[in-house]
């Protein structure tokens, strides 16, 4: 019998489209895909590291590799990951890349009570959850990073009266300085491939709030 190549394999697993952003139930999908803990270190893993097979992504994740290819073909279905056949050494081997996604979703945008609001609420939560955790995890490792790394690290908060509009103001001005820090940061690394880098992560949150509130 003929085995099937890498890329037959995952075909039964393919996205429905390849239309980005999604819509309608496909934003569903595409919440519980990336918006679980061990999916989501997979899909960073692909899209910052570079493509990988399921026996490394195995190992740096410590999951067993059934459970890696499990999640891989529920990332691969809501397009946020796609096989490598050209770089398998043969046949048996997966290989798969990260798609960069830019992605904005709020549960407000689902009915109360139903059930694509109850997802996007537990999405919300363990968006929230995956950035303490990635907080607390630097917190308690950088002091043996090497230098400047060690080093470097920003947090800033501010707390002003403003206006619906301003908000929507500031929301946009912050996205488009880290849209195009995102760029320069990669077109550097393709014009300086060998300049050390680590994976920097930004995370930037603003949302109403009571002065003094606990």
């Amino acid at each position: 019998m003929t085995r099937k190549t890498a890329g037959e394999r995952h075909q039964d697993s393919a996205p429905a489209t390849d239309s980005w952003p999604p819509e309608a139930g496909a934003v569903i999908d595409a919440l519980i895909a990336v918006h679980h803990p061990a999916r989501r270190r997979l899909y960073e893993i692909l899209t910052v590291g570079g493509p990988a097979n399921v026996g490394q992504l195995a190992r740096q994740t410590g999951l067993a590799v059934g459970s890696v290819s499990h999640h891989l073909k529920r990332l691969h279905r809501a397009g946020f990951v796609t096989p490598a056949p050209e770089l398998a050494r043969d046949t048996r081997e997966s290989v798969w890349r990260g798609v960069r996604r830019r992605f904005s979703w709020s549960a407000d945008d689902f009915l109360p009570g139903s059930v694509a609001r109850d997802v996007a609420d537990v999405a919300e939560r363990n968006n929230f959850e995956h950035h303490t955790r990635t907080t607390l995890s630097w917190m308690r490792d950088r002091s043996t990073y090497p230098e400047p790394w060690n080093e470097l690290g920003l947090s800033a908060d501010n707390l002003v009266r403003a206006t619906p509009e301003q908000f929507a103001e500031l929301q946009a001005e912050l996205d488009r300085v880290l849209h195009a820090w995102d760029q320069r940061c990669r077109d550097d690394a393709r014009s300086r491939p060998d300049v050390e880098r680590m994976p920097v992560r930004t995370i930037v949150r603003a949302f109403p709030s009571d002065p003094g509130a606990a």
